[in-house]
């Protein structure tokens, strides 16, 4: 088997893994990566005003793809991550800073782990750790082979939230002890096709066993062999892949609208949504699992059926939700990227970007779900006042990956969806006076309907 014919394997493996229709070809690669960073800035990204003055003093100017990618998903989203990116893509800042902007105090306990195959990777990204901290908060140390047991031990007990090591090392701190990652917010596996080279697939099993099992798992790696795979299947439970973005060749028939509104109307820019449209049929797809209870509960407050589907939901409730959404016994279903995976459910007639998503190709994938089959649909993607910017970066890219365009909608006065509603229930009163007396008229004008009624005479 040639090199081209292992990578189509591999890329093969992870569509499968993913349960994804995409389609990832290594020629392009570049190409695409090149394109989704176009135009953004680390203050897009969703970085702080502390965290953007660490980016300025590393000279740092333009985000690289892997941290377009990647940085948003860390700081507000809540899922395991896999991300394929190259040594020298801007790996370290990917998840290093959004990481340093969640952790801005001391702890009594680690709070971060990221595993390096070499001790000169390991001392590498501990520097650059290092160097995106603010008076030095927080803190990081290192610990690899070859170095003393009691200095790393010393600096353990002194205190650190982020710890770099080598798997070898950091395993052997667990077994004496010295080292505890039962509180870890985040584990981070950097460098994972040369760890398995290497031979340290035990020590990184080993490793996960001593993890606080709650953790944040995000895996960069060059490449994405089986048995990469197999460590996210057994310890990363649900998990996202940054993956490049999918061409179509003809356009979807998909209304593609944003609307301009607040975070603290949301709901009510939905709920008159959802009012305007008497056969809404539709996904709701929200950041979080916190967001998608949150929005699910205020719809139902509001006298709106909805289901939330996240990955809280156990498999056996997940079924039932997914079976009364199929059978239109529920007409919203709010859901996270992850938890929709997989659901083919024809004859959406909208999706919701309850939030603004993250990159392209999470907003095609999202409204490929309605307008199938030559149907068409309607996609309208919530866009907070302060996110012109990056709207403005995802409506080009949009264009060329749907060949349609996203263009600004209005959301509807509050006399435009009170008209409709009145007109709807009068049609619906309508029906009801005139439902019975069509049926009694029905049942005289039938000559056999007049028998029986004779037969029951006699």
């Amino acid at each position: 088997m040639n090199i081209d014919e292992k990578n189509e394997e591999i890329l093969e493996q992870i569509k499968e893994q993913s349960e994804q229709n995409v389609e990832i070809e290594n020629t392009n690669e570049t190409t695409t990566e090149e394109n989704v960073s176009e135009n953004v800035t680390f203050e897009d990204l969703g970085l702080d005003e502390y965290t953007l003055k660490a980016v300025a003093k590393k000279g740092f100017v333009t985000p690289s793809p892997i941290q377009v990618l990647a940085i948003p998903r860390l700081l507000t989203g809540d899922t395991n991550l896999i991300a394929k990116a190259r040594t020298g893509t801007g790996k370290t800042a990917a998840f290093g800073l959004p990481i340093i902007q969640n952790i801005r105090e001391k702890s009594d306990s680690v709070q971060a782990l990221i595993l390096e195959p070499t001790r000169e990777l390991a001392v590498q990204t501990c520097t650059e750790m290092q160097s995106f901290a603010d008076n030095n908060i927080p803190r990081t140390t290192v610990l690899y082979g070859g170095a003393s047991y009691a200095t790393q031990i010393k600096e353990l007990k002194r205190g650190a939230e982020i710890v770099v090591g080598t798997p070898g090392r950091i395993k052997d701190h667990l077994e004496r002890k010295t080292l505890d990652l039962s509180k870890i917010k985040y584990f981070i596996l950097d460098e994972g096709d040369e760890m398995l080279d290497m031979g340290f697939i035990d020590d990184i099993e080993e490793i996960f066993r001593h993890a606080n099992p709650n953790c944040r798992i995000l895996l960069f790696s060059a490449t994405m062999p089986q048995p990469i795979l197999k460590i996210a299947g057994d310890f990363m439970g649900e998990y996202d892949i940054i993956q490049e973005e999918k061409v179509i060749d003809e356009a979807l028939l998909i209304d593609q609208q944003y609307w301009m509104v607040k975070e603290s109307e949301k709901i009510e820019a939905l709920v008159r949504l959802i009012d305007m449209s008497p056969d809404f049929y539709g996904l709701v797809f929200t950041m979080t699992k916190s967001d998608a209870d949150r929005v699910t509960r205020e719809l139902d407050l509001k006298g709106y059926e909805a289901a939330a589907l996240h990955g809280d939901i156990m498999q056996n409730q997940r079924e039932k939700v997914l079976e009364r959404f199929r059978l239109k016994k529920t007409r919203i279903l709010v859901a996270t990227d992850v938890a929709a995976r997989g659901i083919d459910i024809t004859g959406l007639s909208h999706v919701v970007n309850y939030s603004l998503p993250f990159d392209t190709a999470t907003y095609v994938h999202r409204i490929g779900r309605t307008g199938r089959a030559g149907t068409t649909g309607i996609a309208v993607t919530f866009v907070r006042p302060e996110e012109r910017r990056k709207l403005g970066f995802l409506t080009k890219n949009i264009l060329k990956a749907t060949k349609s365009e996203l263009k600004e909608g209005k959301i509807p006065g509050i006399h435009e969806v009170l008209k409709i509603k009145e007109k709807r229930l009068m049609e619906e009163l309508k029906s009801k006076l005139f439902e019975p007396q069509l049926s009694e008229e029905n049942d005289s004008s039938n000559p056999l309907n007049k028998t029986e009624i004779s037969l029951q005479t006699e």
